[in-house]
């Protein structure tokens, strides 16, 4: 299996090499985003030891989790039969087999380990200062997909305080890494083409895997979905069971109402008919940790504060494809009944079109700074935007806006249509440019970011300073 990218994390990960103590590394993020392939990636070289949590099934114990523990712990040291029901003990007997030379560690999926043991962190962190640390060059890596846990559990908690050396949150690749999918005639495989299939499963390496470059982005679209026998038509289920458990229900009601709008935390409290407090705070809070929502806040351009309004927005692809398109049509999928079915044929896909389009350049808004020539250190803010109207001020939103050092206000209009963009889109940009408030000593530069053309007629009006297309992500 091909690795791509993640040049940034494993770079993280070798400086640890050069430290002369042993490493604490914390390591978390959505489910197929590679979290485990990037520990197998830096771990090739050296010598590893990898154990994973059984998933959480009806009536598990604590000494399931233990036992799972000791057989790979046999498996991979030829170690003789052996029992135990204290973590503390197991955590000892695997530290004192690792106790020289370099030596990856791994436990992941780190709170399925945890299950109904309240002591499991408690007697890692007392081993960790006993046993393991007395190891130089060795690297213990804790890794899970239930974000807001580790969180809670490990980074925030006093008894780790000072302890992880790295912690690193694993986002979607990036768009020009996602290019590296189609390795074979990428290059005659348009950016369009390509962009379908992103439009589905955003840049989680996993699902792209999937995808069987032969054939067309409907094709693929069709055999990974449709069919209750697909790859993915029930991930969404595992995602949502694994990561929130019970709780998952409320957690899927709050990502479907965004599946079709962004919106204000009142708007979902109000949609969930519930009492603000600590409870929705924390299903907000996971959901933006496990990377599946995005709190976009906006800001003052005049005196450059954050504002305390912001709004929710789906930011998963394949969570709004799965609650659009599979969620509602599962009956039929199962009776095979769409098993030929053509994407442009789902109703109001060129709106959802949009809209993960919308996602993809937001989860990649680096690039744009990259393409625009804006270095990193002269940006003041750069986000969605939007302005709530008052008696003084007209509302507005636009797609994504970048404040400068320089002065300069740069007010990019992500548009997604399958024929190319026409002049219509000059007097849409025009009338949000004059309608956000912003001094007058303030320049304001209009940027298109397209998916599939414009007319000539855009072009020659030189309205805009920069005309984006979608493949200019896809390049290294």
């Amino acid at each position: 299996m091909m690795f791509f990218g993640r040049k940034q994390e494993l770079e993280a990960l070798n400086r640890l090499l050069g430290l002369n103590c042993a490493n604490l590394v914390v390591i978390k993020g959505r489910r197929r985003v590679g979290k485990s392939r990037l520990i197998k990636e830096f771990a090739k070289p050296f010598k590893s030891y990898q154990f994973v949590g059984l998933p959480p099934y009806q009536n598990m114990t604590a000494q399931d989790q233990r036992n799972e523990f000791i057989r790979k712990f046999k498996e991979q040291f030829d170690y003789p039969e052996f029992q135990s029901n204290d973590w503390g003990d197991l955590f000892t007997i695997l530290a004192k087999q690792c106790q020289h030379d370099r030596i990856i560690i791994t436990f992941d999926e780190i709170t399925w380990m945890a299950h109904d043991d309240p002591t499991f962190l408690g007697k890692l962190k007392t081993v960790w200062d006993t046993h393991f640390s007395n190891n130089s060059k060795l690297i213990l890596i804790l890794c899970g997909s239930i974000s807001a846990w580790i969180d809670k559990n490990i980074l925030s908690s006093t008894g780790y305080l000072g302890r992880p050396s790295l912690h690193m949150t694993i986002e979607e690749l990036p768009l020009k890494d996602c290019n590296k999918f189609w390795p074979i005639h990428g290059s005659e495989i348009s950016a369009f083409e390509k962009f379908k299939i992103l439009a589905v499963t955003g840049g989680i390496p996993r699902y792209l895997e999937l995808i069987d470059h032969r054939v067309s982005a409907e094709d693929n679209i069709s055999k990974l979905f449709f069919s209750k026998d697909s790859p993915l038509y029930d991930e969404f289920k595992f995602i949502f069971t694994d990561i929130y458990g019970k709780k998952s229900g409320k957690y899927q009601e709050i990502v479907k109402f965004l599946s079709s709008k962004i919106a204000s935390r009142e708007e979902i409290l109000q949609f969930l008919k519930l009492q603000s407090g600590g409870e929705f705070t924390e299903y907000l809070d996971d959901l933006q940790v496990g990377g599946f929502i995005e709190k976009d806040y906006t800001w003052n351009i005049k005196t450059q504060a954050i504002s305390s309004m912001c709004h929710y927005r789906l930011k998963d692809n394949y969570t709004r494809f799965y609650l659009k398109y599979i969620l509602p049509n599962k009956v039929k999928i199962e009776k095979g009944l769409l098993t030929d079915i053509s994407i442009n044929n789902l109703p109001g896909w060129q709106t959802i079109l949009a809209l993960q389009f919308e996602n993809l350049v937001n989860n990649n808004h680096n690039k744009i700074l990259e393409i625009l020539g804006i270095s990193g250190v002269d940006v003041i803010m750069a986000n969605p935007y939007f302005q709530r109207a008052t008696s003084r001020q007209h509302g507005c939103q636009i797609d994504y806006l970048i404040q400068t050092k320089q002065d300069v206000v740069y007010i990019c209009e992500i548009k997604f249509s399958r024929e190319p963009i026409t002049t219509n889109v000059i007097s849409e940009v025009r009338e949000k440019i004059n309608r956000v408030a912003m001094p007058k000593h303030i320049s304001r530069r209009a940027v298109l970011i397209h998916a599939n053309g414009v007319s000539d007629s855009v072009i020659e009006s030189d309205f805009f300073v920069k005309i984006i297309d979608f493949s200019q992500f896809l390049q290294g």
